[in-house]
């Protein structure tokens, strides 16, 4: 069993093109023994963004703090007004982003698959899991 605080974990600037003033924790990972899900703490500060971008493969987000907006870039482009307490599902290769137009910080967890298959016929490690 694994116990730790989220402030015991150091916050890493996320590097991915198209974010702008997101950090991320790891809380949960592959070195932590999780074979199966991670879980990731984001911080999106007051004008930050995550990219617009998608994965081929689903997760699971719940807003602990603040408020923002998710992207939806499916056929038509359209955001939503999310705030804590607020359970996302994102299915795989649907195209998102999260958006803090605020003036607080907007914290959300999410939880992502340790691997996933990227197409080659053998399951890699999932980016930041």
């Amino acid at each position: 069993m694994l116990i730790r605080r989220i402030n015991q974990v150091k916050q890493q600037q996320m590097s991915m093109t198209g974010a702008e003033g997101v950090r991320m924790r790891l809380m949960i990972g592959r070195e932590d023994g999780a074979a199966t899900f991670a879980m990731r703490q984001f911080e999106v500060e007051p004008g930050g963004h995550t990219p617009l971008h998608q994965h081929n493969y689903e997760h699971e987000v719940l807003v602990v703090e603040g408020s923002g907006q998710i992207v939806d870039s499916g056929d038509v482009v359209s955001s939503r007004e999310i705030g804590v307490g607020d359970v996302i599902f994102i299915p795989a290769n649907q195209v998102h982003q999260f958006r803090n137009e605020s003036n607080k910080p907007f914290m959300f967890m999410c939880l992502v698959p340790t691997h996933f298959d990227c197409g080659q016929g053998e399951p890699l490690p999932t980016p930041g899991s």
